[in-house]
C-alpha cells in the first residue's frame, strides 16, 4: 500500500491539507505519518480508514481516483 501513500500525500498537497492536521485527526505520530506518506512504511488497513475518515472522502475515494494522483 505504498502507492496509497503517494496517493494520498499528492491529495493532501492539492487541497493545501498540512501533515500536522492529518496527524491530529487520525491519532498518528507526525514520523509515522510522514513515513506512510514517503513510502517508508506501509500503511496499515485500520490507518487508511483512519485518514479516509479524517479526511470526509469514501473508503474507495483513492482507489477509483489513484490514477488521477499517482503521475
Amino acid at each position: 500500500m505504498k502507492v496509497m501513500g503517494e496517493m494520498i500525500k499528492k491529495y493532501l498537497n492539492s487541497k493545501g491539507i498540512k501533515q500536522i492536521y492529518l496527524a491530529k485527526r487520525t491519532g498518528l505520530t507526525q514520523n509515522a505519518l510522514n513515513a506512510l506518506l514517503n513510502g517508508r512504511r506501509n500503511l496499515e488497513v485500520e490507518e487508511y480508514f483512519s485518514i479516509c475518515e479524517a479526511l470526509g472522502v469514501e473508503f474507495d475515494f483513492f482507489r477509483k481516483r489513484g490514477r488521477d494522483f499517482v503521475r
